[in-house]
């Protein structure tokens, strides 16, 4: 070797690294790195094995954020003696023969899960299948013991202690043990959504003894939409159930269940969101798209839907092998897929109509009620209340408003128009009612036959111009405007191929692009309502989207966002006095509008308020 050479590495030649195999302890480990990240990736593991087991009831008990102990009882099949050491060892299942890689019908088919959790930790079984012996085996940090005969009645026990005890490293990225608590019961209800008929008890037994239960969902009856939202229901609680509109749906083979949110149902982030395959809870970049794409036209970006969806698909459609943690797929069709969730979202919130929030009512009750809510005693008034009906105010002249001003009540801003009942009119057939006034000229009080409804006046018939638009251009198409000179947008190879592929779809919004040879694209003509457009910026903007989200909404987002800033501007603005006939008149449009129960950036368009809510607000109950 030359002298005057620094670059040459003075170890090379007969001291270069020499490639060796690793022991299986290290493969192991290795292996669990991958597979078992917290605590909660190991309870996922075990209790995704007993439900593969056929278990129908689940207990899990943890200790100290499942740092020092894991346990999962099941009433599953449980496992022989004789295959107890073979289920401890690596790449042995009983779920997949190999043959098939595509076809998987389990969650698990690794053969990974046991044997890396007794590398890093000190792994115990014990089972029994119904007819047989109990056994037990146990291995810690790599090391298995022999199996021994044991006392069970049935089923199995997995009982996992000091995770990553031979990997300390790994120790010093775990976080509090209340985190750690808090993502074990994060996976245990996740996994309850999707089994509703199995119970689930999560008990905490830090401490010793028998510890307290954190979580139980019992199994529940019935079919399966009604025992899905039972589940949901004590999941996710009552709020969601009452608000969630059922999906249930079915394109080329893929079926789409489950339950999505009322747009006046929405959270700040998207942690309501939770996508099933097949049963397995999965995180996926389409999911997330089709969401904000089915909820694009009634929610603003700050704010995300609730739902929790259910797709069944043929498992060779489908592939699960892609991530170790198994929490990622990946579909043979994702346009079938992403197209059916937006497609029976969007169906499901025009068939709701004029629906709102049922939260909206109950945070208008909340602000009403005086300080020490609910808690307070009932209040006694000498006059108990008369019933329903049983007095109505005389249809005099003196009950307008010309009457009230000559008595001397001068108040503009809260207007009493008489409402002539008829057959057609009859407030008990209405599902908004009939206007009884018009409050600081926007906000329209109706009387329904349970109650009362408020509507904002200008968010409503901003919905109800904004709908008549969208529905002129998918009848008429997007007007386009023709560029003089077509603007040149220099890309990527790889790029220009991916946005080309969406050409069809963007000239229906008005966007006519074209090959110009290399990774140029040329942009021809342009969405006439958007004025002046910056078209490279639009075609780098989709791409983004495209990137992100393997679909893009820009597009289309931006052609509604002017029609919603015109329908703004042409609706009826606030401060402006209407007739009876007028709100009357709104309020059947709104009956007859799917999506009126909302304005275009998600905010309700009324309150309803029922008669026992209101009496119970003056204590007269």
């Amino acid at each position: 070797m030359p002298d005057g050479n620094p670059n040459m590495s003075e170890n090379s030649g007969s001291e270069r690294p020499v490639i060796k195999q690793l022991d299986e302890a290290a493969i192991n480990r290795i292996a669990a790195g991958e597979v078992v990240e917290r605590p909660a990736s190991a309870v996922k593991e075990l209790v995704e094995n007993a439900i593969d087991a056929g278990a129908r009831r689940i207990e899990v008990s943890y200790a100290d954020g499942g740092k020092t102990l894991i346990r999962v009882v099941d009433d599953g099949c449980g496992i022989s003696g004789a295959d107890l050491p073979l289920a401890m060892s690596r790449h042995a299942t009983s779920k997949i023969d190999g043959s098939d890689l595509l076809n998987i019908h389990t969650f698990g088919f690794r053969g990974e899960a046991l044997p890396s959790l007794g590398a890093v930790g000190r792994l115990t079984i014990k089972s029994r299948p119904e007819g047989e012996e109990a056994f037990t085996i146990s291995t810690s940090g790599g090391e298995q013991s022999t199996v021994k005969p044991t006392a069970l009645s049935g089923g199995t026990i997995v009982e996992l202690r000091d995770l990553f005890y031979a990997t300390p490293a790994r120790l010093k990225f775990m976080r509090t043990d209340r985190a750690e608590a808090g993502a074990i019961n994060d996976v245990i209800k996740k996994l309850a959504m999707a089994e509703p008929h199995v119970t689930f008890i999560l008990r905490d037994v830090s401490g010793g003894g028998e510890g307290r239960v954190v979580f139980r969902a019992d199994a529940e009856i019935g079919d399966l939409f009604d025992a899905i939202h039972a589940r949901l229901r004590r999941i996710l609680g009552a709020e969601f159930a009452e608000n969630a509109l059922l999906i249930d749906a079915e394109r080329e083979g893929i079926t789409l269940t489950g339950y999505a949110a009322l747009p006046t149902y929405s959270r700040g982030s998207s942690v309501a969101q939770h996508l099933f395959v097949n049963g397995r809870p999965v995180r996926d970049k389409m999911f997330i798209g089709a969401l904000r794409g089915a909820y694009m036209d009634f929610l603003s970006r700050d704010r995300h839907p609730a739902a929790v969806l259910f797709l069944e698909v043929e498992p060779t459609r489908v592939d699960v092998n892609v991530h170790p943690a198994k929490s990622e797929v990946r579909f043979r069709e994702p346009a079938i897929a992403r197209g059916l969730i937006v497609s029976a979202i969007r169906h499901a919130l025009a068939e709701a109509g004029h629906r709102a929030s049922t939260t909206v009512a109950n945070a208008t009750l909340g602000a009403m009620r005086p300080e020490g809510g609910t808690e307070n005693p009932p209040r006694i008034y000498q006059m108990e209340r008369k019933p329903v009906g049983s007095y109505a105010p005389p249809r005099t002249e003196s009950y307008a408003t010309p009457g009230f001003a000559e008595g001397g009540f001068d108040a503009p801003s809260a207007r009493m128009e008489p409402v002539v009942e008829t057959e057609e009119t009859n407030a008990a057939d209405l599902p908004l009612g009939a206007a009884r006034a018009q409050v600081h000229e926007n906000y329209i009080i109706a009387q329904t036959a349970t109650g009362m409804v408020i509507v904002d006046q200008h968010a409503a018939h901003e919905r109800l111009v904004y709908e008549r638009l969208k529905k002129q251009m998918a009848e008429n198409g997007v007007a386009t405007q023709a560029l003089l000179i077509p603007e040149i947008v220099e890309l990527s190879d790889q790029d220009a191929a991916l946005i080309l592929g969406y050409s069809e779809e963007l000239a229906r919004f008005g966007l006519g692009i074209e090959p110009f040879g290399g990774g140029n694209i040329a942009v021809r003509e342009t969405p006439a309502i958007l004025g002046n457009v910056d078209a490279r910026g639009m075609i780098l903007d989709i791409l983004d989207e495209l990137a992100d989200l393997g679909d893009s909404q820009t597009l289309q987002s931006r052609v509604e966002a002017i029609l919603s800033r015109v329908a703004c501007h042409g609706s009826i603005r606030s401060g402006r006095r209407m007739q009876a006939e007028e709100m009357n008149a709104l309020l059947r449009e709104m009956e007859a509008t799917p999506h009126s129960g909302q304005c275009n950036h998600g905010r309700p368009t009324y309150v309803e308020l029922k008669l026992a809510d209101i009496e119970r607000l003056f204590g007269r109950t």
